[in-house]
């Protein structure tokens, strides 16, 4: 039985992962939540109660974890959040980086965004980016996935956009763009982190684009 570690568990994506390896039943789920929040994780696992922004507070509870997974984000991201990127998505993977290799923890999983090269939301890509890069270094095996968008209870305005991404998909020069930042699933999302859990690259680093993710 493979010990999972979770920060962001009590969030759009995480407590639906939670929920789904509980049901399997071959996983120990340790989740991270907050003083007061630890009412919003999904029942069965073990709460540890702690601040993704502060890795004494709960690296301990990390010893012999077998995957860590980092979901940690400013929810619904925009151009307006740039700040809270840099105090929320970047410190808290510098903290969870620094108990991965104070560790030595063998693979972790990382909430990434597609890498595409563009305008749009560049600060948040560069981040995630930069966030890739310090989990790299800390030697474990990394698994990174990088959605776009993810469709979902309470994120479902993106479907009005489907006819321009249709119209992306027929132009050469938009083709690449709409396929590397097309919109996944929930259910999608769900199916990529079981998968990347019980396939840990070999060595060094294995990377899920959005074609990737909509393949499950």
């Amino acid at each position: 039985m493979q010990t999972i570690f979770i920060t962001g568990g009590t969030g759009y994506i995480g407590s639906r992962l939670i929920t789904a390896l509980l049901q399997t039943g071959d996983y120990r789920i340790k989740a991270l939540a907050r003083k007061g929040s630890e009412h919003k994780l999904p029942p069965g696992c073990e709460v540890v109660i702690g601040d993704a922004l502060d890795a004494s507070s709960y690296a301990s509870a990390t010893q012999n974890t077998d995957v860590f997974i980092h979901l940690i984000g400013v929810p619904h991201p925009s151009p307006a959040k740039i700040a809270a990127f840099e105090t929320i998505d970047l410190v808290s993977v510098q903290e969870a980086a620094a108990v991965i290799s104070d560790n030595h923890l063998p693979h972790v999983i990382y909430l990434s965004v597609s890498q595409y090269p563009g305008r749009i939301m560049k600060e948040y890509r560069a981040i995630r980016a930069t966030g890739e890069g310090l989990l790299q270094s800390t030697g474990a095996r990394c698994s990174f996935i990088r959605p776009w968008y993810v469709l979902g209870p309470g994120h479902w305005w993106p479907v009005l956009l489907m006819p321009l991404y249709t119209l992306a998909r027929l132009l050469p020069a938009t083709r690449e763009q709409s396929r590397q930042q097309g919109l996944v699933t929930i259910k999608q999302m769900i199916r990529t982190l079981h998968f990347a859990i019980n396939h840990p690259p070999e060595n060094g680093v294995h990377i899920y684009n959005v074609p990737d993710i909509k393949a499950f």
